[in-house]
């Protein structure tokens, strides 16, 4: 039965080829780190920002308008309408809740 020895000088150096797999490892971790730093970093800035249009805290419609249909838009809202006589309208409102726009739609 033989003893274990301490490794000699010349046992104990690493091949150049084993020391620049060595180095490359390194390198990929440090990459695959700054990789998926960024990625998380890039999901936090675009899930954090407001998702959802500002909508006007009242919209007055015309008299004898009921709403069939809102669409909301960056610095507009727009109402698809129906008047009393079954014309269908679309009123496109500012912010302030005014109308900015009438458009008569055909049938």
């Amino acid at each position: 039965m033989t003893g274990t020895h301490p490794p000699s000088e010349a046992e104990a150096q690493e091949p150049p080829q084993l020391r620049t797999l060595r180095w490359l490892v390194t390198a990929l971790t440090a990459v695959m780190i700054v990789g998926i730093s960024a990625i998380v970093i890039l999901l936090a800035l675009r899930l954090s920002a407001p998702s959802a249009p500002v909508v006007p805290d009242a919209l007055n419609l015309p008299e004898g308008h009921s709403a069939r249909a809102v669409t909301l838009g960056t610095g507009w809202t727009a109402v698809v309408t129906e008047d009393a006589d079954g014309a269908e309208h679309i009123l496109v409102f500012r912010p302030d809740g005014t109308v900015r726009d009438r458009v008569p739609l055909s049938p």
